[in-house]
C-alpha cells in the first residue's frame, strides 16, 4: 500500500467517524415544537462588534480542498476558453479522446482505468499544448472539477523517464492535504507504469540525512522542498524537466509560501517546462505567475456575465430576528421545497435557528467554521444524499457546493464584507447554490432594520434588479410562488 493511500484510508476513517458529530452539527428532527422555545437570544446584525467576533471565516487553502474533496464528477464548464499564445499565428489543436494524444500503452491504460473515457473541455484544449515539442510553458485557469490535475498529471507522466532513478518532475501544492489529493490522483493514473516511483515531500514523510531521491516525481509543500533540495541535497533541482504549480491564487494567499515557492524556481534549470494553474486570474495571481513562468501560453476562461435569471428574487419585511424565524416556518408551510440552504452571518444565530428546525421537526444539518475540513467534506456529502433536507451554513459554503435539489435559498442574514457594507460577490455565490444545472430556484433575503435594508437595496443597485417583496403570511401571494421542488 503506498503512503499516500494509507494516508487517505486515515483520512476517510477520520471521515466515517465525522459522520457521527452530535447536535448541532448533523441533526435529525427530535418532534415538533410546542409552544415559544427559549434557547438564547439571536445576534442582531445591526450590532456591529458583536458579528465581528463571532462570523464564521474559512481560508482558501480549506475551500479548495473542500471543493476537491466533493468533486466526484467532472464538471461540465459551459464559458468558452481563451487561448492566448506567445505566436498568434501558430494553429490550435485539440483532440476528442485520449488515444489520439499517442501516450504509451501502460499510462492510457492507466487514464481509462480511472474512468476517464473521453477529455473534458480543458483537457482537450491542453493536453496536446503541453504535450507538443517544443515543451511549452503554461498558464491556465481552472476550477476543482474540471479536470486539471488529470491533465497536469498526464504531462508530468509523459516527461519522466522510468529507466532513470532521479527527481524529474516537481509540483508544488500549497498544503498538505493537496499535495495528497494531486498524489492520489498521479498513483492511480501510474499505477500500470513499472518501475515508477512518486514522493511526498510534505509534513510527517523524514529522511535519513545523506538521502538520494530515486523517485521520478516529488509532490509537496514549497517549505518542505526547499528544505530537500537546498538544505539537505536530496535531490538536484537542476534536473527536473517539469515544475508544476497549483493552486496559486491559495499559493500566494498563504504565508511563507510566495516566497519560498521563488527561491524554488530560481533553482530549476531555464529549460525546464513550467505549468501554473489557478482558480482566480486576479492581478496578484498574473502578477506572480508573470515572475515564474516566461513566454507562458495562456488559457482561461471568459467571463461569463453575472447571471441570475434563473433564480426567483424576494425579500420579506421583519420585525426582528424572531419575525424572521416566523417567515421561514411559513416558507415551509406553505411551499413544497426540494432541499434548501440557509445562510447565517454569525455562528451563534446559525446554531439557534438549528436548533429551532430541528424541534420543530425537519431534517437539518449545520455547516460552520469550528469544524475541520473532513467533517465539512463529510456534512455535505449527506446533504447532497438527502439525509438532510436542510443546511444552514455561514459563509464556509458559499461557493462550490453543487446539489442538484436545492430549489431554495434563504440569507437570514444579508452578506456584508469586513467594513459593513453590502457583499455583492458573497451574495451572488450564496443565491447561486440554487438554480444548479440550468434548473430554476427561489432565492428568499429576510430584512429587518434600516442596515439591512441599506445592503438589500446595493444588492438591487449591483445586479440592476428588482427584489420583489413578498408577504410569506399572506396565503393568496404564498400560492403564486413558482415551484421547485
Amino acid at each position: 500500500m503506498s503512503w499516500a493511500v494509507s494516508v487517505k484510508k486515515e483520512e476517510q476513517r477520520k471521515l466515517e467517524a465525522a459522520g457521527e458529530i452530535p447536535s448541532p452539527a448533523v441533526s435529525e428532527p427530535k418532534g415538533k415544537e410546542s409552544g415559544k422555545l427559549e434557547i438564547g437570544h439571536w445576534d442582531n446584525n445591526d450590532n456591529k462588534e458583536k458579528e465581528d467576533k463571532t462570523k464564521d471565516g474559512a481560508t482558501s487553502a480549506d475551500l479548495s480542498l473542500l471543493n476537491k474533496l466533493l468533486r466526484s464528477r467532472l464538471v461540465p464548464v459551459k464559458a468558452d476558453l481563451e487561448i492566448i499564445q506567445r505566436n498568434p499565428n501558430s494553429p490550435l489543436y485539440s483532440v476528442s479522446s485520449f488515444a489520439e494524444l499517442k501516450l504509451n500503452d501502460e499510462l492510457l491504460r492507466g487514464v481509462y482505468d480511472m474512468g476517464f473515457n473521453a477529455p473534458s473541455k480543458i483537457q482537450e484544449k491542453a493536453l496536446p499544448l503541453l504535450l507538443a515539442e517544443p515543451y511549452q510553458n503554461m498558464i491556465a485557469q481552472s476550477q476543482s472539477g474540471t479536470g486539471k490535475t488529470a491533465a497536469f498529471v498526464l504531462t508530468m507522466l509523459t516527461r519522466v523517464n522510468i529507466g532513470e532513478k532521479y527527481p524529474q518532475a516537481l509540483c508544488l501544492a500549497p498544503t498538505y492535504e493537496l499535495a495528497l489529493q494531486i498524489g492520489e490522483v498521479c498513483e492511480q493514473m501510474s499505477k500500470f507504469m513499472t518501475g515508477l516511483e512518486i514522493i511526498f515531500a510534505v509534513k510527517g514523510q523524514r529522511l535519513d540525512r545523506g538521502s538520494n531521491l530515486t523517485a521520478q516525481i516529488i509532490i509537496g509543500t514549497p517549505g518542505t522542498v526547499l528544505d530537500w533540495g537546498l538544505k539537505y541535497k536530496f535531490f538536484d533541482l537542476k534536473k527536473i524537466k517539469i515544475f508544476t504549480l497549483d493552486e496559486a491564487d491559495v499559493m500566494i494567499d498563504t504565508q511563507g509560501h510566495h516566497d519560498q515557492t521563488l527561491r524554488i524556481h530560481r533553482l530549476l534549470p531555464r529549460e525546464c517546462q513550467m505549468l501554473l494553474f489557478s482558480a482566480t486570474y486576479e492581478q496578484p495571481v498574473m502578477d506572480f505567475a508573470n515572475k515564474i513562468i516566461r513566454d507562458p501560453i495562456i488559457i482561461r476562461l471568459k467571463r461569463e456575465e453575472e447571471s441570475v435569471d434563473n433564480i426567483q428574487q424576494y425579500y420579506v419585511d421583519c420585525q426582528g430576528q424572531e419575525d424572521k424565524y416566523r417567515a421561514i416556518s411559513d416558507i415551509y408551510s406553505s411551499v413544497t421545497v426540494g432541499q434548501s440552504m440557509i445562510f447565517c452571518q454569525t455562528r451563534k444565530n446559525a446554531n439557534l435557528l438549528a436548533e429551532r428546525m430541528i424541534k420543530n421537526g425537519h431534517r437539518v444539518a449545520i455547516l460552520s467554521g469550528e469544524l475541520d475540513v473532513t467533517q465539512r467534506a463529510s456534512i455535505i456529502k449527506r446533504f447532497r444524499e438527502g439525509d438532510e433536507r436542510v443546511l444552514i451554513t455561514t459563509n464556509v459554503s458559499a461557493r462550490g457546493i453543487d446539489v442538484e435539489q436545492v430549489t431554495l435559498v434563504v440569507n437570514f442574514d444579508m452578506p456584508i464584507d469586513a467594513a459593513g457594507d453590502a457583499d455583492c460577490e458573497t451574495y451572488l455565490h450564496r443565491i447561486g447554490r440554487t438554480g444548479r444545472f440550468g434548473k430554476c430556484g427561489i432565492a428568499l433575503n429576510l430584512v429587518d432594520g434600516t442596515k439591512s435594508r441599506k445592503i438589500l437595496e446595493a444588492v438591487q443597485r449591483h445586479f440592476g434588479r428588482e427584489i420583489k417583496k413578498l408577504n410569506t403570511a399572506d396565503e393568496d401571494e404564498m400560492a403564486q410562488l413558482p415551484v421547485y421542488a
